[in-house]
């Protein structure tokens, strides 16, 4: 659970909070219903929607989410997977008072591991998985980046540590001034690869 857990709270302290839930939701419906894991991203979850919401002005759906929230957190540690549970709860409490307090002060952000994660900081497996995300997100077709993450990937189990694919990813998710570019690169390169593997497909077809 750790690199899906990571990519989202990444992706939520960059400032995507719809965008967060996706890295988190496929590992948690997976979950068994009522374990702690479960309630942890569940509660993560929702308190990503109630974010999203309170900016979007939708004060009773902030409120509703914030409230759901806190029940799903409120019976873990005040530290859980290693993510500070308590400041959550302290700003789900005053977002559910007061839901206009996301116009005077920035939603509070998710401490892991002793530190506040962000895309900058994510490793490879976790980049991955942020980079689809993102993709949808922000209307890229997805499809080209999924493959590049199956090649980055399999480049690392191999020990290809400089792997284009690797770099590209990277890039794609850290790079918001050139993120078209880079996809435009990562798209060409997927292509590249197809075509070779294709090719040695059919020698031997």
């Amino acid at each position: 659970m750790r690199e899906q857990l990571r990519a989202g709270v990444a992706i939520y302290n960059d400032g995507y909070y719809h965008a967060a839930h996706d890295a988190w939701e496929d590992h948690w419906l997976d979950l068994e219903s009522g374990s702690d894991d479960e309630r942890l991203l569940h509660g993560l979850i929702q308190l990503s929607g109630a974010v999203y919401h309170a900016r979007d002005g939708n004060w009773p759906g902030a409120v509703g989410l914030a409230e759901s929230a806190r029940s799903y957190l409120e019976v873990l540690p005040s530290t859980y997977a290693s993510v500070s549970l308590e400041p959550i709860q302290s700003y789900l409490a005053s977002l559910t008072a007061d839901p206009e307090l996301i116009e005077r002060r920035p939603p509070v952000v998710i401490a892991h591991e002793g530190t506040v994660p962000t895309l900058e900081t994510l490793e490879v497996g976790e980049t991955a998985i942020a980079a689809v995300v993102l993709a949808e997100e922000l209307e890229f077709a997805e499809e080209p980046v999924a493959k590049a993450r199956a090649y980055a990937l399999r480049d690392l189990k191999e020990g290809e540590d400089d792997s284009r694919f690797i770099t590209l990813l990277f890039d794609f998710v850290r790079e918001d001034d050139h993120r078209g570019l880079v996809y435009q690169r990562l798209s060409e390169h997927v292509s590249r690869q197809r075509t070779r593997e294709e090719d040695v497909d059919g020698l031997f077809g």
